[in-house]
């Protein structure tokens, strides 16, 4: 019986859910798309509802064009947009609109951040990067200078990607390529780096168990099954940040290899 697959980017213009056979063939495609808020002069922000619903149509919308019996699923991977924010208290629900990865307000943070850490070089030893803007963790600290009636109540900070992965398994996680950009992670050791998370006086926990890309990460609950339609159990896998996803799919798997997006 032929196996098929299932993968769920969720970019910053829209959701794209792929179904492809085990050979790799695409059997259906869909992309649904959705706002982009500009609530002031170089921020960018989206609903995490918003992701969601997409997914939603999107799944449905594939297993609909392709006829393909949801029994002959084996799996679902996830990739999407790089370092955004999705802040999190007890439930599902989140405190506030994401903060996407071309967000531009955390200058002060950047600095704050590359200062506590004891200079570029010595952030850039941890975690393998600077403190740009578009990274999580001047976003986190921004929303303690910022909101911190908001900020008292985190529990959790989950990427954009791992949101979905949320609504879809019920499991926080996220995977090594999504947390490399979040500049709290120790790339070296492929592992939260919590020398640096206590420096900033974040706390360790509201950060997922990581994975590997290929790992399981959870599986589709009876509610994800219910609403979307995919078979309850299905597993699915860590998945990629999209450059990450991107770099693999364009042949960037060994050393001398080079690619670049703009």
């Amino acid at each position: 019986m032929v196996k098929y697959y299932l993968g769920l980017d969720i970019g910053t213009s829209g959701a794209k859910t792929l179904l492809i056979n085990q050979s790799g063939k695409v059997v259906a495609i869909r992309s649904n798309e959705y706002p982009i808020y500009t609530p002031r002069q170089g921020w960018s922000e989206q609903e995490p509802a918003d992701w969601w619903r997409s997914v939603i149509k999107g799944i449905k919308g594939v297993l609909s064009d392709s006829g393909v019996s949801r029994e002959r699923i084996s799996g679902l991977g996830l990739s999407g947009q790089m370092h955004g924010s999705v802040f999190l208290g007890d439930g599902t629900k989140p405190l506030r609109p994401a903060i996407l990865w071309n967000d531009q307000r955390t200058a002060k943070q950047c600095e704050y951040i590359e200062k506590t850490a004891g200079g570029r070089g010595k952030l850039i030893r941890m975690v393998a990067n600077p403190a740009l803007t578009g990274f999580t963790a001047p976003k986190i600290i921004w929303l303690r200078d910022n909101e911190l009636d908001t900020y008292k109540k985190v529990k959790h900070v989950l990427l954009p990607k791992d949101y979905i992965r949320l609504m879809l398994t019920g499991e926080y996680a996220t995977e090594v390529s999504d947390a490399s950009g979040t500049l709290l992670f120790d790339v070296r050791n492929r592992k939260w780096h919590y020398g640096l998370i206590g420096k900033l006086g974040l706390d360790q926990s509201w950060f997922p168990r990581c994975y590997e890309s290929t790992d399981i990460t959870g599986y589709i609950t009876a509610e994800a099954s219910r609403i979307t339609g995919l078979p309850e159990n299905l597993p699915v896998v860590g998945g990629a940040g999209d450059q990450a996803a991107g770099a693999v799919g364009s042949g960037i798997v060994k050393s001398g290899i080079v690619s670049a997006t703009l």
